[in-house]
């Protein structure tokens, strides 16, 4: 009989393991990820070999669990959201992957420019135009444009790329509505469309849209990326790094483990990401000697201040180092 109730014991013991590591919460959460070397990712022909190594830093996410929801109200590095303020009503998970692979691959291509660019390797940009990715709800745009839309003309002026759309509608107030030309399966048709401020963001406006720069890039060596499943903007500078890296004779790393993030664009800019908190402890636990971040020309409460906070908090011998501009890190490394 005894023998009996401990077996009982056991079997309901790993019931109530399975139900706390595997019972879904309607919560999501946030940790560290992984510091992985670019070599395998980034591979350009011809490339000359380093020493050290460039890292691709990710965070990671998923569905919180009894014990890992747990774990994360005990950790000042795990981030818990509620699912319906991370995905709303009507959330596709699908369209969420495919545009975060999307941006990774928009994020390739502007670190292959400027790499390419800054080690004097023939390469010429064609821009074809402007389009629409996805237009975000409960935005002016929502009831106007479509995924796939060309944008041609904003108030007159023709657009060449992303960057500069954003510059000319910058120029307006809220409240103004800005004329379009659009260009949808052939046909053209133009429409005025108000400004309002970003929910998530009050003080930016604009109409809603995500927007990709269709560029035709011819250049002599080639390279091939392979970065599978992981999505978003931010590893645009650690790519153009390993690119550069690549492409010339000298070694960029001299034999150190260096990682980073931040999103890139075309001429080289560095902008802000998220989870900049979690990257550095994941660069720190990989053993990295140097991390950049974005600067963010110095405003408060920056990509770097919260690296250099979570560094000290951490008390890591990395070297964080802030950045505006591509050739800021290739200056710091050379």
């Amino acid at each position: 009989m005894h023998q009996q109730k401990r077996f009982v014991r056991f079997i309901l013991l790993i019931g109530l393991i399975i139900v706390l590591t595997n019972i879904p919460l309607p919560y999501y959460i946030y940790s560290p990820g992984t510091a992985e070397p670019l070599n395998p990712v980034v591979r350009v022909a011809e490339a000359t070999e380093s020493e050290g190594d460039l890292h691709l830093v990710t965070v990671r996410g998923g569905r919180a669990t009894p014990i890992s929801f747990l774990m994360a109200s005990f950790s000042k590095y795990r981030d818990i959201h509620h699912l319906d303020d991370l995905f709303p009503e009507g959330y596709d998970r699908q369209t969420y992957i495919e545009a975060q692979l999307q941006l990774m691959e928009s994020s390739q291509e502007a670190a292959l420019v400027v790499a390419y660019q800054a080690a004097g390797e023939e390469i010429d940009v064609q821009y074809e135009g402007v389009y629409v990715v996805s237009v975000l709800d409960d935005m002016p745009a929502e009831k106007v444009l479509k995924a796939a839309d060309k944008i041609i003309e904003v108030e007159g002026i023709t657009i060449i790329d992303a960057d500069h759309l954003i510059e000319t509608v910058d120029q307006f107030e809220v409240g103004d509505e800005v004329s379009f030309l659009i260009e949808r399966d052939g046909d053209r048709f133009e429409t005025k469309i108000e400004l309002v401020p970003f929910p998530d963001q009050p003080e930016k406006h604009g109409i809603g849209i995500q927007l990709v720069t269709n560029r035709e890039i011819e250049y002599e060596r080639e390279i091939e990326f392979a970065s599978g499943d992981i999505g978003g903007p931010s590893a645009g500078l650690v790519m153009a790094l390993e690119i550069y890296d690549q492409l010339v004779e000298e070694d960029l790393t001299k034999g150190l483990k260096i990682a980073g993030t931040g999103e890139i664009d075309y001429n080289g800019n560095v902008y802000r990401i998220g989870g900049v908190d979690k990257k550095v402890i994941a660069a720190h636990r990989r053993g990295c000697d140097i991390f950049f971040v974005p600067y963010e020309h110095g405003r408060e409460n920056s990509n770097y201040e919260v690296a250099k906070a979570t560094a000290e908090d951490i008390g890591t011998d990395m070297d964080i180092v802030p950045v505006d501009h591509f050739n800021d890190a290739l200056d710091y490394l050379k």
